[in-house]
């Protein structure tokens, strides 16, 4: 028996909120000499596919941690074509009858990832919102906002059967809404890090709860 593991962009209110609190943030951190000034429609098309190519290489991340520990566990990595709401995506499959704790762990290896790359991006660079830095913008934009979809959607239990939240849940033996929150709170402190890096005490806590959800990988039995 082959088991899914979803990996999708939901196309919600909150992804159209987000994504434009990142895009519309300064493009550059000081101005250019007119002399060697660059039109503003290519400026801002060299932004776009910038920020798109970050967040194209937050979602390689996201895949590569779940591929990473299916060829770790030996678990039969495959993929499979499944569509959700009439919207076509793929699906990383791997087999079923493994131990909980490799299920949680291959569950939550996206989660995991984009949780680690988020603190690296932050921490390497506090000052992320008045960079002229397209390409991070875009991979923490889609750390954040792949999370705040899936935790909205383990809240609501809404999308596929074989969504990752659901794996992680049914490993532990905890209803679905608790991953919701496991998921999304990196989520909503890091955008608070990002809008006001100085706040110490959220730096701190959001560094608290990423390591809370890998701490959990061996309360999986």
């Amino acid at each position: 028996m082959q088991v899914k593991s979803i990996h999708s962009l939901f196309i919600t209110p909150v992804y159209v909120a987000l994504l434009a609190a990142f895009v519309t943030t300064p493009v550059f951190s000081q101005e250019a000499d007119p002399a060697d000034a660059v039109p503003q429609s290519e400026s801002r098309k060299a932004f776009a596919a910038k920020f798109l190519g970050g967040m194209a290489a937050g979602f390689a991340a996201h895949e590569s941690g779940h591929l990473l520990f299916d060829i770790a566990f030996d678990a039969s990595p495959g993929i499979d074509r499944v569509s959700f709401g009439g919207i076509p995506f793929f699906a990383i499959t791997h087999q079923g009858g493994l131990p909980k704790r490799q299920e949680f762990t291959i569950s939550s290896a996206g989660f995991q990832v984009q949780n680690l790359t988020s603190e690296w991006l932050l921490t390497s660079y506090p000052d992320l919102r008045g960079q002229n830095a397209p390409f991070r913008k875009g991979w923490l934009a889609w750390n954040i906002v792949a999370s705040t979809a899936y935790g909205i959607a383990a809240f609501t239990r809404a999308g596929p059967y074989e969504r990752d939240t659901r794996g992680m849940a049914t490993s532990l033996g905890v209803p679905e809404p608790w991953i919701g929150g496991i998921v999304l709170a990196p989520a909503a402190f890091d955008t608070w890090r990002y809008f006001r890096p100085e706040d110490r005490w959220v730096r701190w806590t959001s560094r608290f709860v990423k390591a809370g959800a890998l701490v959990l990988i061996f309360a999986a039995n």
